[in-house]
């Protein structure tokens, strides 16, 4: 199996992070948005992510620890046999947050285009997250 990590600062407090990187079922799009065009839950536990580019992926609920601050969801598909990932928020400093971002997978031949797709998303991430978190200060 192979995984596929990511360590993002974003910022933003980690309260505020988490507050997107948790929200399972509109998460994506407040992350992402432009990114993902549609996000829906189909089931209490399974969410329909649709990409801009019109590609589909079904994800479902693993685990969610609020004290810790982790999310983890996994791709189910028929592309895959074996899909884990999972985000943590810490602090990074007093106004800061880290987000580490683990995907594992199988097969491995999918690594290489989750990480371009994360690689992607990475400053996505940081300029949502920000500018959401900065829409409230006044």
């Amino acid at each position: 199996m192979a995984s596929v990590i990511r360590e993002i600062i974003i910022d933003a407090a980690p309260a505020e992070v988490w507050e997107a990187v948790n929200d399972f079922a509109n998460g994506p799009l407040k992350m992402a948005p432009g990114v993902f065009v549609d996000c829906r839950m189909d089931e209490p536990d399974i969410r329909t992510l649709v990409f801009a580019d019109g590609t589909v992926a079904r994800e479902r609920l693993i685990a969610r620890d609020e004290q810790a601050r982790r999310i983890v969801w996994g791709w189910v598909g028929d592309e895959v046999a074996h899909d884990n990932t999972s985000m943590q928020v810490f602090a990074a400093d007093e106004t800061r947050s880290r987000l580490v971002w683990i995907h594992d997978t199988l097969p491995d031949e999918l690594t290489g285009w989750l990480a371009t797709a994360m690689d992607q998303m990475v400053p996505v991430f940081q300029q949502s997250l920000k500018s959401r978190t900065g829409q409230g200060a006044a």
